[in-house]
């Protein structure tokens, strides 16, 4: 046989490819969210995101051994943009009622720009532990942090005085409500469209504002 002859394997698909979209392992982390906040866990196979992503699903099970070991990380990723997304809300907000507005709004921005995001968090919620115990376990720095400004805000006079931790669930329930509930906000006649997100948005600091504001705060 002629040696010139000879050609190489491909190796596109191989595991340290990295293309112009990026690593393989966070092509594939990127894909998980958005078809587990989307299509849902259960109706979400490898062999369906291997098609997606246009490679094998030995590539996927080179970086995640599983399934389940995928949602570990997609969890733990969306966790972590989730908690830097509204930590940097905070430190730019202004104290006072600026902390709760500047929480509200940088969710209500992540629904409209990373809805799979949302509907990932919602996904796990529903699955049970243990990945809502891992989803609540990413969280809870940021949830202590947040908690933490608001008791200061309340202590300082600058909010009236609520409990913190059912502020933060009250704010985060119907955040994600007004996101991935498509099916619920058209029963009572609203479009899930980004003009309606934003009204809502209004709506709900409206309501949050009368509820915990003091005046000059």
């Amino acid at each position: 046989m002629n040696p010139a002859r000879i050609v190489p394997p491909p190796v596109a698909d191989a595991p340290s490819t990295v293309t112009a979209g990026g690593s393989t392992r966070q092509r594939v982390l990127d894909a998980a969210l958005r078809a587990f906040g989307t299509r849902g866990y259960e109706a979400t196979s490898l062999d369906a995101l291997a098609a997606e992503l246009g490679i094998r699903k030995q590539s996927i099970l080179y970086h995640f051994a599983s399934k389940d070991l995928l949602l570990e990380a997609v969890i733990d990723q969306a966790g972590a943009e989730l908690a830097d997304l509204i930590e940097s809300a905070l430190a730019r907000s202004a104290p006072g009622w600026g902390r709760v507005d500047a929480i509200v709004r940088s969710v209500f921005r992540l629904a409209g720009r990373r809805p799979e995001l949302l509907g990932l968090l919602r996904e796990v919620s529903r699955l049970g532990p243990p990945p809502a115990t891992r989803l609540r376990e990413r969280l809870d720095p940021f949830v202590e942090r947040a908690t933490g400004y608001l008791d200061d805000e309340m202590a300082a006079g600058a909010i009236r005085r609520q409990d913190a931790r059912l502020l933060l669930l009250a704010t985060y329930s119907t955040v994600i409500g007004m996101a991935t509930e498509v099916e619920v906000l058209r029963a009572v006649g609203m479009e899930p469209t980004a003009r309606n997100l934003v009204r809502r948005r209004a709506e709900l600091l409206a309501f949050l504002r009368s509820a915990l504001a003091v005046e000059g705060s």
